[in-house]
């Protein structure tokens, strides 16, 4: 006896589906002969350019270092844990205290 047949006799379904699912997107939107050599979509090779950012031995943490974007969105996230925290205090706070009637 095989495993499939002890689930059925157990009651409990296969979940091997008994015929293989249709491909959606079979074939390439744009044949490899029609476009360039190189792929269009894939733009620009940045791998080389971030290698060297990151591996820059500075004193700069790692998360810090593209400049003013990555410093505003570091700020904001910050900011907005501390907040969320000092929310959940004041909610604790409140929820402590005895209602009076």
């Amino acid at each position: 006896m095989n495993i499939t047949s002890a689930c059925f006799l157990q009651g409990l379904r296969s979940n091997i589906p008994s015929e293989s699912p249709t491909i959606i997107f079979a074939t390439p939107t744009k044949l490899v002969s029609q476009s360039n050599a190189a792929v269009e979509y894939m733009g620009a090779n940045k791998v080389p350019d971030l290698q060297r950012i990151f591996q820059a031995s500075e004193e700069i943490p790692v998360h810090l270092k593209q400049g003013v974007s990555d410093r505003l969105l570091y700020r904001t996230t910050m900011a907005l844990t501390v907040g969320g925290a000092l929310c959940c205090l004041v909610a604790l706070y409140i929820a402590a205290q005895p209602k009076n009637k």
